[in-house]
């Protein structure tokens, strides 16, 4: 018997859903990264100028960091990477808790159980946090990561200073400054 011109079916519905699983992932992913901002829009030099004020820095640095932020996790976490590329047990332990951080909180659809009790989100979080700091801490290089992470916020701070909001299409509601835009509803500007 063959079955040559067949569509191969899936045997099991195991394996269905890994591949239901993998493609929600993939999805999840795409949708994280959507909200990445285009990197030239980021670096564009001719948006750069120091602000004036105290007032007008926070408020640059609140909103390049609810239109950034996902770039500015990207630039810290590489930063971190490249911090632990001399330290190869580190990288692998960071590698596998990056791993279990996709799995066991990113990427989940239903709630966690662990012995038929369901485990929240908020404990999902402090776990994995916690353990990926004792598992770094474990591998001594705990002056490494801290500078790295130092360096990182900083280089995301001064940008988020200097860089100028003006050219930024912004959802007022993701950045969190209705309630400081003058005039309620209308941009009264009379100047």
């Amino acid at each position: 018997m063959t079955t040559y011109g067949t569509i191969p079916t899936a045997s099991s519905p195991g394996a269905t859903t890994n591949i239901e699983y993998i493609s929600r992932a993939k999805e999840r992913i795409k949708e994280g990264l959507g909200t990445r901002r285009p990197w030239k829009i980021m670096f564009n030099f001719h948006s750069f100028k120091l602000p004036t004020n105290l007032a007008e820095a926070l408020v640059r640095l609140k909103t390049n960091a609810a239109y950034f932020g996902m770039n500015y996790a990207i630039i810290i976490l590489i930063i971190l990477f490249l911090s632990l590329l001399w330290h190869p047990i580190s990288l692998i332990v960071f590698i596998v808790m990056m791993a279990a951080w996709l799995f066991l909180y990113f990427l989940r659809d239903e709630p966690l159980e662990v012995f038929g009790r369901t485990i929240d989100d908020l404990v999902v979080l402090i776990l994995l946090g916690v353990l990926t700091i004792v598992f770094l801490l474990l591998t001594h290089v705990t002056l490494n990561v801290i500078v790295s992470l130092v360096i990182g916020v900083v280089a995301v701070v001064v940008h988020g200073v200097i860089r100028k909001i003006d050219d930024l299409f912004l959802d007022e509601e993701a950045t969190g400054l209705m309630s400081t835009a003058s005039g309620g509803g209308a941009a009264s500007s009379s100047s």
